[in-house]
């Protein structure tokens, strides 16, 4: 079994394998609400395919970046907000960093020239990955929520492709 990052489109047959990810990634300390979808269905509604960039090793997805336009509006189709999540046993093996080349390389494709995300700032694991890839703030909603009796900034980050 080959150990190489392999990264493509999301597909239907991937449905269970992202809403896996979701539920080990996407916990307390890394989102205001946990994600745990009810059914494979309204996991494809809200997230159908195409709508991800999935990463495997062997047969295995390791690990997605979602990406979508923030608003309907033509004049903001210049724009991606992303999310990203690798499967907790296969991180730190340059999966997430692959999947990062690669939307901005789908971007550039797309006529995207800009990438932007939310991070807790509790966060700070995935705030200095995004920082390595050359993420950038640029603002800042403070006190934005209230986890475990504590006020958390949601921070903004950009990233020109």
């Amino acid at each position: 079994m080959s150990n190489e990052i392999w990264i493509r489109p999301s597909e239907l047959k991937d449905a269970c394998a992202i809403m896996e990810i979701d539920s080990k990634v996407w916990t307390e300390e890394t989102t205001p609400s946990p994600i745990h979808w009810r059914s494979r269905e309204q996991f494809l509604q809200s997230c159908p395919p195409g709508s991800q960039l999935v990463a495997g090793i062997g047969d295995q997805v390791c690990g997605y970046i979602g990406f979508s336009h923030p608003t309907g509006l033509k004049s903001n189709e210049h724009v991606y907000d992303i999310n990203i999540a690798v499967y907790p046993g296969y991180q730190k093996r340059g999966i997430g960093k692959r999947l990062m080349e690669e939307i901005k390389r789908t971007a550039r494709h797309n006529g995207v020239r800009k990438l932007s995300l939310r991070v807790l700032e509790t966060n700070e694991k995935a705030i200095a990955f995004y920082g390595s890839c050359g993420f950038i703030v640029q603002g800042r909603l403070v006190e934005e929520f209230l986890l475990n009796g504590r006020y958390v900034d949601d921070i903004l980050m950009w990233c020109s492709v």
